[in-house]
């Protein structure tokens, strides 16, 4: 069954078209991940599903009903925004409290809907306290638990980790992925941070320039990316791509400068070693257990990643392989896809 659907939507800021005819389904009880770079589209997406944003053609139904029209408070979906968006003066209580008192929602009932929502989010012991005696983790789970207590057919969150630092945002992260697993919402989450994508997302929907690009499980992001434009925004590094007639390449193409093909290769998927095309070190980065060593290769300049340990110097003449298999191929114009 669908809990959330975009048919042909489209939404402007004035004379800018922001969603240029969007069309996704999101299934119900489904972790769905937007990802994008800023300017994508993706908030305004989140906004129009909660009738935030008028949409100026097109249709968004959730949990079945066609609410393009609707009010929000009529469309029975949450939201919860990147600022969080929690009243100052209020305690924990009072803040997951106030969606359900606009609804008549109140007294012992109110408070048990709410206790069991912090409990749900992982807050329940911070409900005498007002937000600004929290941490930014402890206010990103009541803003949690404010959009659980409503028990609406749908979540939206809206960049929700990008205010915590590296490591609280590794915890959330693993948070959200366990509250998703006990709550079983329809959940969009959005985010420009490809690996909260992969990590988190039952689906990843990649949206550049108000369109949808790609749409699948993470592992067919990652794997099987369907553009040039997702190949290079989801990978870190970025997936390498190659032009003209540089050395390095499957053995099936033929070398001509005028192919109409772009081939693609992962960092991981290089090989420094005995064979291969030869090349010079430019340049090596040292991320932990891994070095990214950027080699300069006939007109084409690469980055492969090795371990730490055994890493080149810069100025090496290296040589650089990958197996056949390993290629991505796309068409030069469309920067689509292209089947092997």
């Amino acid at each position: 069954m669908t809990g959330v659907a975009l048919e042909g939507v489209r939404a402007s800021y004035g004379d800018r078209e922001v969603l240029r005819g969007i069309d996704l389904e999101v299934l119900e009880g489904e972790l769905l991940v937007v990802l994008g770079p800023s300017g994508s589209g993706k908030t305004t997406m989140l906004r129009v599903i909660a009738g935030l944003e008028p949409v100026t053609a097109g249709r968004v139904r959730v949990a079945g009903r066609d609410v393009t029209r609707a009010r929000p408070g009529r469309r029975n979906v949450s939201m919860v925004f990147q600022s969080y968006a929690l009243f100052p003066h209020l305690t924990v209580l009072a803040n997951i409290c106030f969606g359900l008192e606009v609804r008549n929602v109140r007294g012992e009932a109110g408070r048990l809907r709410a206790t069991e929502a912090a409990r749900a989010a992982g807050c329940a012991d911070l409900l005498d306290r007002r937000p600004g005696e929290l941490s930014g983790g402890e206010r990103q789970r009541v803003a949690l638990a404010r959009a659980l207590v409503r028990q609406p057919d749908a979540f939206l969150l809206d960049e929700p980790l990008s205010n915590l630092d590296a490591e609280l945002r590794v915890q959330t992260r693993t948070e959200l992925k366990a509250l998703h697993a006990r709550v079983g919402a329809t959940t969009i989450h959005v985010t420009h941070d490809q690996t909260e994508a992969l990590v988190l997302g039952d689906r990843v929907a990649v949206l550049r320039d108000g369109l949808v690009e790609q749409i699948g499980t993470p592992d067919e992001i990652w794997s099987e990316p369907a553009t040039l434009a997702v190949a290079r925004f989801v990978g870190s590094p970025a997936m390498n791509v190659l032009t003209g007639d540089g050395p390095l390449r499957p053995r099936s193409l033929s070398g001509s400068p005028d192919d109409p093909v772009r081939r693609g290769i992962r960092a991981d998927a290089l090989v420094l070693g005995p064979v291969g095309a030869p090349g010079a070190v430019e340049q090596v980065e040292l991320v932990g257990a891994d070095a990214y060593v950027h080699v300069r290769v006939g007109p084409d300049r690469v980055v492969v990643r090795v371990p730490a340990s055994g890493r080149p110097r810069p100025g090496d003449q290296v040589r650089v392989s990958a197996a056949d298999g390993d290629w991505h191929l796309f068409d030069a114009g469309s920067g689509v896809r292209l089947r092997r």
